[in-house]
């Protein structure tokens, strides 16, 4: 990256967030301003960084206007409740950060003329039909679904990037993020990783949904990173959408058996009543980003979770009772 950019980074105190601030800020050259306003995102994630003379934090709601006084070359929007019990704890309110948060952050990169990146989903796709799923599938979305406020919001928020491409000539890009984890995620906010590593140091059983056969495929935070970084170089005629993770797959079982060992656990796996409209599928083809950008994850599964769990195990608040 060259010296002297000004980024903007919505959703900043998040678990990518607060991932991508702290790798943005590895350049000594960057300015990093994170706009958030705590809904999911953690104050105690970014505290560390205020220390920094070149971060800032700016407390803000992205559905209501946005008023910045400093231009910026590089916005990224990454501002959305991630998780199913987040963002159907307030459905409409979900709505509204993807459809008026994505256009407030899309005036602004107008403005100041800055390269925008959408943090896009694949959500997107829906209880998919078609395996593994690339970005020309256009889904299997429930349109009215408890899921709907996100998946749907994730798709609009996608066509209003394209149309202010078209309309107005800004400089997009959109990514569509599978699964990702590592340090920095909330230990309440319902992902599969999460769940299962909080609830395997804690010696409580570990939750799965269903038969635990659906399919997940985990890729570690900082492989996805070096993806949006690349992305964020292209040339402006890039525009995407880009698939982004791990075509690593497994079954949901088959993660909870590997959390279990990597920490050492003697916890149970229990089962429980699968969720409405729960994929049952999920495995990206990335064959686009290794042809685009030679971009293919580097960190093992096995390596990853070792990360994480180690990570996670420093928090207090998911220590076992004594």
């Amino acid at each position: 990256m060259t010296d002297g950019k000004r980024i903007l980074v919505a959703g900043g105190a998040g678990f990518l967030g607060t991932n991508l601030c702290l790798r943005l800020l590895e350049d000594e050259g960057n300015h990093v301003v994170c706009l958030d306003n705590f809904y999911t995102g953690r104050r105690e994630n970014i505290e560390m960084l205020l220390m920094n003379p070149r971060f800032s934090l700016r407390e803000h709601d992205v559905t209501e206007p946005l008023t910045l006084d400093e231009a910026f070359d590089e916005i990224y929007n990454l501002a959305c409740p991630a998780s199913p019990p987040h963002y159907q704890k307030d459905p409409v309110y979900t709505t509204r950060v993807n459809v008026f948060g994505t256009m407030h952050l899309l005036d602004a990169a107008r403005r100041f003329n800055a390269k925008f990146l959408q943090a896009s989903t694949s959500e997107v796709y829906g209880d998919p039909a078609v395996h593994p799923q690339a970005e020309e599938y256009r889904g299997n979305v429930n349109c009215t679904g408890i899921r709907a406020c996100y998946d749907e919001g994730k798709r609009c928020a996608e066509s209003l990037v394209f149309d202010y491409a078209r309309m107005y000539g800004v400089r997009v890009k959109v990514v569509r993020i599978f699964n990702t984890y590592g340090p920095y995620m909330d230990i309440e906010d319902g992902r599969v990783v999460s769940n299962f590593i909080v609830q395997a140091l804690r010696g409580e059983p570990l939750t799965v949904y269903g038969t635990g056969e659906q399919t997940r495929s985990l890729c570690y935070v900082d492989d996805l990173l070096t993806g949006f970084l690349r992305v964020m170089a292209t040339e402006d005629d890039f525009l995407g959408p880009l698939n982004l993770g791990n075509p690593e797959e497994y079954t949901v079982l088959e993660l909870a058996e590997k959390i279990i060992a990597a920490v050492g656990s003697e916890s149970a796996i229990i089962h429980c009543a699968l969720p409405q409209d729960d994929p049952k599928c999920r495995r990206p083809d990335i064959s686009r980003a290794g042809k685009k950008l030679g971009w293919h994850p580097t960190v093992s599964v096995a390596e990853g979770l070792q990360r994480t769990v180690q990570y996670f195990s420093h928090l207090q608040n998911v220590q076992p009772p004594r």
